[in-house]
């Protein structure tokens, strides 16, 4: 699905399914550097049994148009801004690492209209090593080579989703490099990191959210240890979900994941 948000192009992909804005309706955040593909799994799955999907493309990300905004609190109004040109007036929020910062804001934003915030390889603060962001700075392919070592605890797909064999490294340092070269305006890989470090704002957003909560973290996670969340966690009285996985959950564990998932969104339903 194509729409115009604030004069500019803005995509979501919906699970194959048109977009039915009477449906209840969950969105999808990805993370630094990717795109709505990292959850293309759990939003047909979704679609194809009874909700509105919208699978987002972030400013500057992706088929999404525009120049990438310029903070997390900026990014939250913008997932509402999207929702209001697709005729949305109430969501699920799911969001992964930087995404689930994104999710947070806009659930504190609007909490009337969130009904339900889902964190996936989350942390609070979600701090940056200051030789990973120069490395980012200085030369994004190295940066994303070590990225990529760290985000997986395992070396194959398991034999479902993407498929028996799948080379779920090399798909993701593919997505990583795509999405770097596209954005010719900034280096995106650093204004993404630069963002979650930056970000100071989840314990006063914790406070105004009123819909349930739950984190999906993987226990191998080196991005963003489950340690790192407690304190957000306590704050938001979420129930925690740890799934066998590194960073990059939905394409190691999509199984495990898709049921978490599901688990969270019947604990008061969407």
């Amino acid at each position: 699905m194509k729409t115009i948000v604030k004069g500019q192009e803005a995509y979501a992909y919906t699970g194959g399914k048109p977009l039915d804005p009477t449906l209840p309706a969950l969105v999808f955040i990805h993370g630094a550097l990717n795109d709505h593909s990292v959850w293309t799994l759990l939003a047909r799955w979704f679609a194809h049994h009874g909700h509105a999907v919208l699978a987002v493309d972030l400013p500057g990300h992706g088929r999404s148009g525009g120049p990438a905004l310029s903070s997390i609190a900026e990014l939250g109004d913008w997932i509402w801004d999207l929702l209001d040109a697709a005729g949305i007036s109430r969501a699920a929020l799911v969001g992964h690492s930087m995404g689930s910062l994104i999710a947070l804001e806009a659930a504190a934003r609007q909490p009337e209209r969130a009904s339900h915030l889902l964190m996936v390889g989350t942390a609070y603060p979600m701090k940056v090593s200051e030789a990973l962001l120069n490395t980012a700075e200085a030369d994004p392919c190295k940066a994303i080579q070590m990225v990529n070592q760290f985000s997986f605890s395992s070396l194959a797909a398991k034999p479902s989703y993407p498929g028996p064999g799948a080379w779920l490294q090399g798909a993701e340092l593919a997505l990583k490099r795509r999405i770097q070269a596209k954005q010719t305006a900034l280096n995106l890989f650093a204004h993404d990191f630069r963002l979650c470090d930056a970000y100071d704002g989840g314990l006063e957003a914790a406070a105004r959210v009123t819909c349930p909560c739950d984190f999906i973290l993987g226990e191998r996670d080196q991005m963003t240890s489950p340690k790192q969340s407690r304190s957000l966690a306590e704050a938001l009285q979420a129930k925690t979900h740890l799934l066998p996985a590194g960073h990059s959950l939905m394409a190691e564990q999509p199984d495990l994941m898709l049921q978490a998932v599901r688990i969270a969104l019947t604990r008061k339903g969407v």
